[in-house]
């Protein structure tokens, strides 16, 4: 028997096969190549904004109920740690949601505050000297006055307006001003030695964030002529007192100074930024503890973790300062562990007391987390 070459019966094949095709090409259906057929690439990890909405909406609302906040006029106290950094990271989460009303527990916040804007005189401090010692009307009087500007501006700021309750705000923080002293162009603040909003330290803090609210408020506020005493005023005061406060002030008054020129020198603003980078944790964060020099008053050592508090504060001024931010190496480092670090069962962020060894699962113990989660939220929107 005679055998063909391979290459022959291979070619018979390939003529039979494509006879086949040319005839029942009509009935033969090629499966497109999809993407999905391709190997799976992991989509980067995201932040939850919606989730992050529950949790502060729900600390407010928590707030707002606490027997301890209600004060006068059917109003209630405002709090460094948790209505504060609610209200200036809350318009942003709104926007980022795409929800055209104000939510139900932000608009009781400012209608609480608006009412006691409006009727200043008649409101009586939130801490009262015959219940928690002498000077205690002064320095809530104080702060109150502060915040409520701080928190106002934030709002009139994403409007583009300066509202004429605003405009009163400032005016009541203004008269409080100190004009001698140590103290002068800033205010007595409240010290319940709570760091870092109500402790010795906490004057500068609320200086600066006031200088900073001033900076960014719609209507070219700060170049309002009626202010210019009192904001060279404040800008003398922290350029005095810059180099004698605990690195956590100096970023606070490093993002001021992006608005209000002359708060920070360059050569102050260069060395602490150096600083910051130093301090950051090998896993892209930061940690309050590393950011002063604090002792709780129970003895118990400081958490060191990496925490959202410290780690969203830092990244939200590096960005806002630096217009090469979003090349930053170790600001990216940075917005990485908070993508990474976001409690996506509560929408919160890490973080722990500087005072005292809290249960975080306690609503007291959450009051950093309440600023750590606003502080997160703004960094991560800030880099979009």
């Amino acid at each position: 028997m005679t055998t063909k070459p391979f290459w022959t019966l291979s070619a018979l094949a390939c003529g039979l096969a494509l006879a086949f095709f040319l005839r029942h090409a009509d009935r033969i259906v090629v499966a497109p190549v999809l993407a999905a057929d391709k190997p799976a690439v992991p989509a980067p990890p995201a932040w939850d904004p919606k989730a992050a909405e529950r949790y502060l909406d729900s600390r407010e609302v928590w707030w707002q109920g606490w027997d301890r906040t209600q004060k006068d006029h059917g109003t209630y106290c405002i709090s460094c740690h948790t209505q504060a950094p609610y209200g200036l990271a809350r318009p942003i989460l709104r926007q980022k949601l795409g929800e055209a009303a104000v939510a139900a527990p932000e608009r009781a916040m400012l209608d609480s505050i608006e009412k006691r804007v409006n009727i200043w005189k008649d409101t009586q401090p939130f801490y009262l000297d015959a219940a928690y010692g002498k000077g205690k009307e002064i320095e809530s009087r104080n702060a109150e006055a502060v915040l409520n500007a701080i928190i106002l501006s934030s709002y009139d700021q994403r409007q583009g307006h300066l509202s004429d309750t605003t405009r009163k705000a400032f005016d009541n923080a203004w008269a409080l001003q100190g004009w001698s002293g140590p103290t002068a162009g800033a205010w007595v603040w409240q010290n319940f030695h709570y760091t870092p909003w109500e402790s010795p330290e906490s004057e500068y803090h609320g200086a600066a964030l006031m200088a900073a609210a001033v900076g960014q408020a719609p209507d070219h506020y700060r170049d309002d002529a009626k202010i210019a005493a009192n904001v060279n005023e404040l800008r003398g005061y922290l350029q005095k007192h810059y180099e004698a406060q605990p690195t956590l002030n100096k970023i606070i008054a490093l993002w001021a100074g992006n608005t209000v020129p002359g708060v920070v020198s360059p050569a102050q603003s260069q060395k602490l930024i150096a600083q910051l980078y130093t301090r950051q944790h090998s896993d892209g964060g930061w940690s309050l503890t590393d950011l002063g020099n604090w002792k709780r008053v129970d003895e118990t050592p400081l958490e060191t973790r990496s925490d959202g508090y410290a780690t969203g504060l830092i990244v939200l001024v590096l960005e806002e300062i630096n217009a090469n931010a979003k090349t930053d190496p170790h600001v990216a480092n940075g917005l990485a562990w908070l993508v990474a670090n976001q409690d996506k069962t509560t929408g919160a962020w890490p973080a722990w007391s500087l005072n005292k060894n809290r249960d975080p699962k306690t609503n007291v113990g959450e009051f950093m987390s309440d600023a750590a989660t606003s502080y997160a939220v703004m960094a991560l929107e800030k880099s979009r």
